[in-house]
């Protein structure tokens, strides 16, 4: 997060094809002996900066490094045009969701098999897939031969006046996630990285929130309506502040969480889940370490501490929201779950 909010209608929408296609973008090719792989580089990520793409020199790997969001829509449309086996993602989270959200009108429901090199500053997505903080192309192409993969269906967030544009990412913050996400980048500028980074912004954002007097940014809410979809019901509101407004919303896929945090219990299910303080009372936010790691009750709940599954939800947001590490505008949106995504894990 660079502390500009992107536009959400700077998202590109080329051809005609809807997300909800049940047609490939391309037939599927099928008995290569050697796999076509498409990588998407992102040379500003951290551990990118100044290092040489790996394998360029390889007939079956086309490495590309486009500049702009446009560029990444051209790369992935001649991707798929080819037939690649594989999309590589050489990068951290927000490379990853670029580009799940340029490639969304170009695959559909069908993309290739995914490969992430968790090159960026925190790479959440790498710690939900089980891959090592360092792991060469090299060693993941190793891994395509053993066959282990992963399912994960990432979020999509799609502007409520216009259904053909999206955002497609793994986790989703609004309120208090905000400002907790320029904390983290922060400690990214002091040389804080992965989970590390995460814990310092966690720590934070608890001692600001505890002890913070009124009138401080860190313990004030942000308008937030969240109805379920499918019920038409709106989530309950459990504290002493406006109805209309949350301290924090998280919604994201993953099953797995940086620090071994256990934000959604032991054994969280797959697919859409959210986390909602509604209100920061001072000894819930004291719980916060505990409702990270696993810890909720009825008493936690009727004091505005919920959490909750559900396959499609309005968003109604009057602040910025994270994705991905990345702002964007406040508004209405729908929330639903993405296509399903295979990707390569040791």
């Amino acid at each position: 997060m660079s502390g500009k909010t992107y536009p959400f209608e700077t998202l590109p929408i080329f051809g005609e094809r809807s997300r909800q296609s049940e047609t490939p973008a391309t037939p599927v090719r099928r008995g290569r002996a050697v796999p076509l792989v498409g990588i998407v580089r992102n040379p500003r990520s951290h551990r990118n900066k100044g290092v040489a793409p790996e394998m360029a020199d390889c007939s079956n790997i086309l490495t590309e490094t486009p500049r702009t969001r446009e560029d990444l829509y051209d790369v992935l449309a001649e991707f798929a045009r080819r037939g690649v086996d594989y999309i590589v993602v050489d990068g951290g989270d927000g490379t990853v969701r670029d580009v799940l959200s340029c490639g969304a009108d170009i695959f559909g429901e069908h993309w290739p098999t995914f490969i992430v090199l968790p090159k960026g500053k925190t790479n959440a997505l790498a710690v939900d897939l089980g891959l090592p903080n360092h792991w060469s192309l090299a060693e993941a192409m190793a891994a395509v031969q053993k066959g282990g993969t992963i399912a994960r269906r990432p979020l999509r967030v799609t502007a409520a006046d216009d259904a053909n544009r999206c955002l497609q990412g793994f986790v989703l913050g609004t309120g208090a996630f905000s400002i907790a996400t320029e904390a983290g980048q922060e400690a990214h500028r002091r040389g804080a990285f992965n989970s590390f980074a995460v814990g310092l912004a966690i720590l934070w954002t608890m001692l600001q929130s505890l002890f913070g007097r009124a009138g401080n940014p860190w313990r004030k809410s942000t308008p937030t309506r969240i109805v379920d979809r499918r019920s038409g019901r709106p989530l309950p509101y459990h504290g002493p502040g406006r109805d209309d407004e949350r301290y924090l919303t998280i919604a994201t896929t993953f099953e797995r969480f940086p620090l071994g945090a256990k934000p959604f219990g032991r054994n969280p299910a797959p697919g859409l889940k959210l986390a909602v303080i509604d209100w920061p009372v001072r000894w819930v936010i004291a719980l916060l370490p505990a409702m990270m790691f696993g810890f909720h009750n009825r008493l936690l709940a009727s004091h505005g501490a919920q959490r909750f599954q559900a396959s499609e939800i309005n968003l109604d947001i009057g602040g910025t929201f994270i994705l991905d590490g990345e702002a964007f505008p406040a508004g209405r949106y729908v929330l639903d779950e993405g296509p399903q995504i295979t990707f390569v894990v040791p």
